[in-house]
């Protein structure tokens, strides 16, 4: 565990829930849920921070993600210019979610579909429904590689 934040199994409930300690709790996979959410309230995206991608989020103010689906450590924008700079971070009563105030720089997508946001369809007589939410990038011409 990080000197930045503690082990909350040497907690009690109590102070998980009421203390001044910081004590993410990770998961069996080592992971926390991270909610990404700008300064007007809207939610950009969510995904996964280990102990390292939480770790670099608090050191850097640069915001660090994992990626399950690649297996490995991510910086938010760090291909596309998307940075997701850290204005407050902020956990739920048990330390086992996380909420991340971003400011989300570049085009403003925090969205690998070029999106500002992950949640651009909406569920609407069985079947999901583009917002029409415009791309602010081109995510064939961004991640060609």
């Amino acid at each position: 565990m990080s000197t930045i934040f503690a082990d909350p199994s040497t907690l009690t409930p109590e102070q998980l829930e009421d203390g001044t300690i910081f004590a993410p709790r990770f998961d069996a996979q080592g992971l926390i849920t991270a909610v990404a959410q700008d300064e007007s309230g809207r939610v950009l995206m969510v995904a996964q921070m280990n102990a390292e991608a939480l770790r670099l989020t608090i050191e850097t103010g640069e915001v660090h993600y994992y990626s399950r689906s690649r297996g490995k450590l991510w910086k938010k924008g760090e291909t596309s210019g998307e940075v997701q700079k850290l204005i407050k971070l902020a956990t739920d009563c048990d330390q086992d979610v996380l909420l991340v105030f971003v400011e989300q720089t570049g085009r403003g997508a925090a969205c690998h579909t070029g999106r500002k946001s992950c949640f651009y369809r909406v569920l609407k007589d069985g079947a999901l429904r583009d917002t029409g939410e415009p791309r602010l990038f081109d995510p064939k011409t961004v991640y060609a590689q």
